[in-house]
């Protein structure tokens, strides 16, 4: 929980704010999940804090990112395999909240991990949470930026 949470902070993925009046915040909840080895033994447990519960019109807008159809996955791999490419997977360390947001979204601070000084506060989201319905696009168009931006 320690390791997401200073994810966040230096990642710059939320500001804690004063409520703003009429602005309800959408909950968040610990999610644990077990990371197993290839023998099947645990290797990691890790834990994600998504935002939950937002609601379309007035926490997101637009949802859609792209998704590689299996048939484009065929061809991409029939091609490599006929030219003798070597293909390489990867995998981004917390992707989503790399992802800027347009929306203005406020999440309540975590559970256990209250603000002493301010517990009356909550969190105004710079850059998407795992959860949330935008955080695929976000992560999508910063991906996106990255691999079209000059001298890639």
């Amino acid at each position: 929980m320690h390791e997401e949470l200073e994810n966040f902070e230096r990642n710059h993925v939320r500001d804690l704010v004063e409520p703003p009046p009429n602005r309800r915040p959408i909950g968040t909840k610990w999610v644990f999940k077990n990371k197993r080895g290839e023998d099947g033994m645990v290797v990691r447990n890790k834990a994600r804090l998504p935002g939950v519960s937002s609601k379309e019109g007035i926490d997101y807008e637009e949802t859609f990112a792209p998704v590689a159809r299996l048939e484009a996955i065929r061809i991409l791999l029939a091609f490599a395999a006929s030219k003798g490419f070597k293909l390489q997977q990867m995998d981004v360390k917390s992707a989503f909240p790399n992802g800027f947001i347009e929306e203005e979204v406020y999440v309540r601070q975590p559970p256990g991990f209250e603000s002493a000084r301010f517990p009356d506060r909550m969190y105004k989201l710079r850059k998407a949470l795992y959860g949330p319905k935008q955080a695929p696009r976000a992560w999508y168009a910063r991906l996106k930026s990255f691999c079209s931006s000059p001298g890639l």
